[in-house]
């Protein structure tokens, strides 16, 4: 899912020219899962900082970015245990492709691109870039949501800045390539407001499907979101996810899932920062998160995030994290309960 308000800003640097910019980031951590997974693997519904008791990268790219005014290119490569995990199902070398597209401006006076290839998501408010989120892991929705989308979209920003419209025409719910047997079209939009420095409103949408046709299985799905600074210290994000998906052979009823997440995050100066967050995820039928159980996925989420920014480029952060369901879905050695506890520390450097 797509963050909109970096942490940090990137530094100046030799390896940025007027047309061309070099880019790196990297982020280890370290988490431990009190329910001590012997697999040494988080819960199967996280893909970023997925690792137990061990030091780890979660993400880590160097990055070349190209922009003449009229076009603009991108393109990223990435190792960590959130490539391992969340491209999993992606072919070869296309598991290490964090991003790769090219863009060409269609007016001369208005802010109109066309941009194709592997683009990061618009979806949502966070990204796999911890840094440029308010905190430290990801919640249950965006883990649970395109991070990347692969396909052709057309942009068009007023010339205020005030409002953005995105259209795109992509190769499936998350999908470098498409499903085997699945070729209509998948299609993803996108309004955002800025009515001022301080407000964000922004509505995102996917129709399509994540299965062969034969399955005759369509997805809705609608994600809205604001992000409010109120003041240089505080800052607030709401979100609401909603999705629905036809159910097996029965093309007129749906499986609906639907995820609300709130965020609250205090600066107390340029080095420190808190974040809160609580967030729910409730998937009856099992869509998105199947789990065998009566009531399949619906799940509480609790956290609490500290933050230390020692330079611009580097940030050392602290999060410890529930989660709370209401069937027993969570190992504990021989025993499932209904909750699992977690601590987590990182250091992000960018370049």
């Amino acid at each position: 899912m797509a963050c909109l308000f970096p942490v940090f800003a990137q530094q100046d640097s030799s390896l940025v020219s007027k047309k061309m910019v070099l880019s790196a980031y990297a982020e280890l951590y370290y988490a431990y899962d009190f329910a001590n997974p012997a697999s040494h693997e988080r819960p199967e519904f996280l893909y970023n900082h997925k690792r137990h008791n061990e030091i780890n990268l979660n993400l880590g790219y160097v990055k070349a970015a190209y922009n003449s005014g009229n076009v603009r290119a991108n393109f990223a490569l990435m190792a960590g245990t959130y490539a391992q995990y969340n491209l999993s199902h992606e072919q070869g070398l296309l598991k290490n492709v964090y991003e790769a597209n090219a863009g060409l401006k269609l007016s001369n006076k208005h802010n109109l691109w066309l941009d194709a290839g592997i683009l990061t998501s618009h979806i949502g408010f966070e990204s796999a870039i911890s840094k440029d989120c308010w905190t430290l892991t990801r919640s249950i929705v965006a883990e649970n949501s395109p991070y990347y989308l692969s396909g052709a979209k057309l942009t068009y920003i007023t010339n205020n800045g005030k409002w953005l419209f995105l259209a795109s025409y992509i190769n499936g719910w998350q999908r470098i390539q498409r499903v085997t047997g699945q070729n209509k079209p998948n299609l993803s939009t996108q309004i955002q407001f800025k009515p001022n420095d301080k407000l964000t409103l922004n509505y995102s949408t996917f129709i399509g499907s994540d299965k062969p046709d034969t399955s005759k299985q369509m997805r809705h799905y609608h994600n809205v979101y604001a992000i409010w600074q109120a003041s240089p210290k505080w800052g607030l994000i709401l979100g609401f996810d909603y999705g629905k998906e036809q159910k097996p052979k029965e093309s007129s009823k749906y499986n609906q899932w639907v995820a609300p997440t709130a965020i609250l995050r205090y600066s107390m100066s340029d080095k420190f920062a808190l974040a809160a967050r609580w967030e729910y995820f409730s998937d009856k039928n099992g869509v998105m998160i199947a789990t065998g159980t009566p009531s399949n996925f619906q799940t509480m989420g609790y956290s609490i995030n500290f933050d230390y920014k020692p330079e611009n480029n580097i940030l050392l952060r602290v999060e410890g994290r529930m989660f709370d369901s209401k069937d027993k879905l969570f190992k504990n050695g021989k025993q499932l309960e209904n909750q699992n506890y977690m601590i987590a520390t990182s250091i992000a450097v960018s370049l």
